[in-house]
């Protein structure tokens, strides 16, 4: 296996198709690992990694953990809600002091964009970024792509829809650039208030119409309304946002073909995507969020174990 190209992971921006290639390939042959009785390999042992959040999360927070866990990793878990931050310490003292640790990773949450990126002026530890504002969120963009070459083989000529509250979405961000990346398709489509101007300079296409979408795509990403983003309110209800944008029974059923769907999580049951459709054969959800322990396991593996080992920066 060769090195990845960058040594953090900050976005999937500026990151080659053989790189994501090779993070997605060593996912696979850890998802063998997490399918074994013993669930674990020393490739890790005597790192420490620091997961410094700064904003709530269940899914990202616990998949970073068991990834770092299953690699025989020592775990930090830090939140800035009961830190020093609160007394007035400044960001760059936290980052500081935890490097004086001797910490090799640090997995970052934080709600303003480029703040990973920031915070590698800091330190020398290795920076992954675990979703910074609306910017990126690049393991779920690996973990996504992972899910659909685990369904359709291949990533190269997909139709992938994103559907939903893409101005929001650090998610859609990632997907966008990683899918492009390898060569997919994308189509976004939402409520125009909730798609950004110029979006499609990133060589996407944009569509208002989910009927027409789901027709041309072979799979459909669904995001949630973000409210707690959102401040004000971009779409006139839940009601009608259902009734315009909702992955319901009936538009799934009115498909003359199998549509495979995706969310990142969490759900709006009802709102965005049906009950019945997400506990549905077509639904790959609880795949996705298997597989997002094995790619963290993948560039928690490359980006502390394999360059390590070489003794390479």
């Amino acid at each position: 296996m060769g090195s990845l190209k960058n040594r953090h992971l900050l976005g999937l921006e500026g990151i080659p198709r053989e790189d994501i290639q090779t993070l997605i390939d060593t996912a696979f042959t850890f998802r063998e690992v997490l399918d074994r009785p013993i669930k674990k390999v020393p490739t890790l042992q005597g790192k420490t990694i620091v997961n410094l959040f700064f904003e709530a999360s269940t899914r990202t927070r616990i998949s970073f953990e068991l990834a770092q866990k299953r690699l025989s990793a020592d775990t930090v878990n830090f939140s800035a809600s009961s830190s020093s931050l609160k007394k007035g310490e400044s960001f760059k003292d936290t980052a500081q002091n935890i490097e004086a640790m001797k910490i090799d990773g640090i997995v970052m949450r934080h709600p303003v964009p480029g703040a990973p990126l920031h915070l590698t002026k800091f330190v020398d530890a290795v920076v992954i970024n675990a979703g910074d504002g609306t910017h990126e969120h690049p393991t779920q963009g690996l973990l996504d792509m992972m899910s659909l070459v685990e369904t359709f083989d291949k990533l190269d000529g997909l139709k992938i829809a994103i559907l939903g509250d893409i101005s929001h979405s650090r998610v859609a961000m990632s997907n966008i650039i990683g899918l492009k990346t390898m060569g997919a398709e994308v189509t976004l489509c939402g409520p125009p208030t909730l798609i950004p101007v110029n979006i499609d300079e990133l060589g996407v296409n944009v569509s208002y119409n989910l009927d027409e979408v789901l027709k041309w795509a072979d799979a459909v990403n669904i995001l949630r309304i973000q409210r707690e983003r959102q401040g004000v309110h971009y779409i006139p209800s839940i009601r009608e946002y259902r009734s315009l944008y909702g992955i319901t029974r009936e538009r799934v059923e009115a498909l003359d073909k199998e549509l495979t769907i995706m969310h990142p999580g969490p759900m709006n049951r009802g709102v965005e995507i049906d009950s019945d459709v997400a506990d549905s054969d077509n639904a790959i959800i609880l795949d996705q969020v298997l597989n997002g322990v094995a790619i963290r396991m993948s560039v928690l593996f490359h980006l502390l174990g394999e360059k390590q080992e070489k003794g390479e920066a």
